[in-house]
This record gives structure tokens, C-alpha cells and sequence, in this order.
């Protein structure tokens, strides 16, 4: 963290003081994961596919994640260029993370599959998805 700015990055990429750890998972509960994260960059994708799924993305290093049951549970779709990775349980078509295209590199966990969170509660940012290239090339509320 610099200068105690509690926004500035932790060495574990968590947003300092205000990362906690979270558990969660599928409806029918195969599917179960951790995620260390702040849930102050929680954001809202207007998209086909977020739309229609009504994800809340929350994007965090692989470090920050863990999956803790289900993976023979899991099953993948791709559309459109096929860099993300749309995971889901194949039993109850829940969608608790994935692989997303703006990073390849992280995991996005589905905020609405954590458990215990408020949602009415957080600061959610909007990101304009139906027009993902022109959005990317300006400011990314997660980045």
C-alpha cells in the first residue's frame, strides 16, 4: 500500500485493508470456492451474456481464488472471439465465476454467488459491454 492510500494495491493484489475473505458458490452447492477481494470494484456489465445472466463481476488475480469443490461440475462456454471462459455447474446452471476476455489472466466471480454479502449495500460501476472495444479503450472501473 502506498502513503496509506487504502486504494493503492497490496503485494498480494488485494485492495489493502478492506480485502476479505468470502466464500460462495452454485445454487445447488457442487460448486464451491474462496475469494480474498474488496468488494469496493464490484461492476455491472450491460452485455448480452451479463445481461441475460446478471452477473456482478468482481475480477481478482488467481492467487486471490480458490476453488474448493466441484470441479467435476464445471463445464465451459465460449462465443464471439472465445477468450473467456464462461464456467458454470452443469447441474444447476449457476454461473459463480469465469475467465474473462478484458482479463484472460484473473478469474471474475459472479458477486451474487458469495455468501452473506449485501448487495443493496455495495457501490456497484457500470461498464458499457455492448460496446466493449470502445469501453476497454477508456477508463476500466476495475483497473
Amino acid at each position: 500500500m502506498e502513503d496509506g492510500n487504502p486504494a493503492a494495491l497490496a503485494s498480494d493484489g488485494t485492495r489493502g485493508m478492506t480485502a476479505k475473505t468470502y466464500e460462495g458458490g452454485c445454487h445447488c452447492g457442487r460448486v464451491r470456492f474462496r475469494v480474498t477481494a474488496d468488494l469496493s470494484d464490484v461492476t455491472e456489465c450491460n452485455c448480452s451474456i451479463c445481461t441475460k445472466k446478471g452477473f456482478l463481476h468482481l475480477i481478482v488475480a488467481p492467487e486471490q481464488f480458490e476453488l474448493l469443490s466441484g470441479t467435476d461440475a464445471l463445464t465451459t462456454y465460449r462465443f464471439n472471439t472465445g477468450v473467456a471462459q464462461h464456467t458454470f455447474c452443469a447441474t444447476c446452471g449457476i454461473h459463480p465465476f469465469y475467465v474473462p476476455r478484458s482479463d484472460p489472466d484473473k478469474i471474475d466471480v459472479n458477486v451474487r454467488c458469495l455468501d452473506g454479502v449485501d448487495l443493496a449495500a455495495l457501490d456497484v460501476k457500470q461498464f458499457d459491454g455492448r460496446n466493449w472495444e470502445h469501453a476497454m479503450a477508456g477508463r476500466v472501473p476495475w483497473r
